[in-house]
């Protein structure tokens, strides 16, 4: 058996990003000079961090930084709180010192602004899918609430900015709250529409500085659930934006209240309109860098 002496090390930042008042947030692993790994071990490397999402950062000859994005089970394509914390921390050690820069990833290059202190990562919105009522019914049951928790008038939307996610209009917090998921049929409902995951919400916030408060569950990413997630974010801004007429330039989302612990999230997301249609969307907050974490790849 290879000892731990023997093993190479692996030094990840870990960085709580979309804190709200410099508390709570979502811990992301940072891994910097990432150049050096396979996808393999950057898969093993994800896996033994453990966080719902590890960036890899390597050098680009198209962007300031190439991004890569891994759960503990397999790679995604975008990740908001990575981003951000990704972003925040070059931006403190001194290494990003613009306020506009870019990011390479796997679907090409993205935008990247640091500003008063925070981060904020482009979307760009694609498409949406209506849901059968019969599917419609499926994901509710798997939330174990009924068709009457719905927000009146309102169904689930398959959004899409750049990834997947189904977005869940409900009544009020208090119907938010009361999820009880079932995370193997949320696992085989993504799985049957490619999303990431689910992104319950209400126009009902707990603090009433924001706008929305926001539930997000992705099993099929080993997610059971999230305290702060950028890109669904962008995804239910698009949504309130077409169809819920939130006509506005900033929508400012609740997360991770209702964790069985509490890690409550900030997430700010900034509404590029042009001749009154949404063309881009920058989701983005705060960030603060913890301690580092080291794991041992064979």
């Amino acid at each position: 058996m290879m000892s731990i002496a023997t093993m190479a090390k692996v030094s990840i930042m870990v960085v709580n990003a979309f804190t709200y008042n410099g508390q709570g947030g979502n811990p992301a692993g940072v891994v910097l000079d990432a150049d050096q790994y396979s996808h393999e071990q950057k898969q093993e490397i994800a896996r033994l961090a453990g966080f719902a999402e590890t960036a890899f950062v390597s050098r680009s000859e198209v962007a300031d930084r190439k991004l890569e994005f891994f759960t503990p089970n397999k790679q995604i394509a975008h990740c908001g709180h990575a981003t951000v914390a990704t972003f925040s921390y070059l931006a403190q050690k001194g290494e990003i010192t613009k306020r506009n820069a870019t990011k390479e990833t796997i679907d090409g290059n993205r935008a990247i602004i640091i500003e008063d202190g925070k981060a904020y990562m482009e979307q760009i919105p694609q498409f949406y899918k209506k849901l059968s009522d019969e599917t419609v019914l499926e994901i509710m049951t798997s939330l174990s609430l009924t068709l009457d928790d719905l927000k009146p008038g309102f169904r689930p939307m398959l959004s899409n900015t750049g990834v997947s996610f189904v977005v869940i209009p409900l009544k009020n917090n208090q119907v938010l709250k009361s999820i009880q998921t079932n995370l193997d049929q949320i696992n085989q409902i993504s799985e049957q529409l490619d999303i990431i995951g689910f992104y319950g919400f209400t126009t009902d916030p707990v603090d009433q500085n924001h706008d929305i408060a926001t539930r997000m569950f992705a099993p099929r990413y080993a997610i059971a659930e999230e305290s702060a997630t950028g890109m669904a974010a962008g995804t239910l801004s698009a949504y309130l934006f077409d169809y819920m007429g939130f006509k506005k330039e900033q929508i400012i989302i609740e997360q991770g209240y209702f964790m069985e612990t509490p890690s409550k999230s900030e997430i700010i997301v900034k509404l590029n309109i042009v001749d009154g249609k949404l063309n881009k969307i920058m989701a983005g907050g705060s960030a603060n860098v913890g301690t580092v974490k080291t794991v041992h790849l064979k």
